[in-house]
């Protein structure tokens, strides 16, 4: 069994695995051509038209927290399968994690979705728009892991805010040297 910064090391090489141009074996450092399932992937990288895709993975805890952004056009946003559309790419991008995952560390990676992916479709000119999708993932074997919760950080944040606003006014500690009373 792998230890957690073992599964989190195989997890950050095979997310790096998928670089720009891992598409194609000429492009690539090993000779092994790595589809992801990215729209960047259609066509030579050098020669045709590029859609600006890609991915990242943040690690909080025993979740995979999966990042996708996209260029799309307003056809594709008005298509009623859009979100389907970016719940396939989610499902293909963790389809390459398992297997590059696999091939990197020679252990399996579970990852099960936790809840439907978080879509915002932004728009920067009549031609130009695109996607930020985020998806959660539960990490199988993690069970040395604490999960992240939200609430302990505000706690503690207010507790610091109101100590530090204690340090002011009557209640303040007043240095030595000073010699008013009243």
């Amino acid at each position: 069994m792998a230890t957690v910064y073992e599964i989190i090391q195989g997890i950050n090489q095979a997310a790096a695995n998928a670089h720009d141009g891992a598409h194609d074996e000429k492009y690539s450092y090993d000779g092994k051509a790595r589809k992801v399932g990215l729209k960047r992937e259609e066509g030579d990288s050098i020669i045709d038209s590029r859609v600006m895709d890609g991915f990242k993975v943040k690690i909080h805890g025993d979740k995979l927290v999966l990042n996708y952004q996209s260029e799309i056009t307003l056809k594709d946003f008005h298509n009623r399968n859009f979100e389907d559309d970016v719940e396939d790419t989610f499902n293909d991008i963790v389809k390459y994690l398992k297997k590059e995952y696999k091939s990197v560390t020679k252990n399996t990676l579970t990852l099960t979705s936790q809840g439907d992916a978080d879509i915002h479709a932004q728009s920067m000119s009549r031609k130009r728009n695109w996607v930020q999708a985020t998806k959660t993932y539960k990490i199988g074997n993690m069970g040395e892991t604490e999960p992240v919760t939200e609430e302990s950080s505000e706690d503690r944040l207010d507790d610091a805010v109101k100590k530090w606003l204690a340090l002011s006014g009557e209640n303040a500690k007043k240095p030595q040297n000073v010699s008013i009373k009243g």
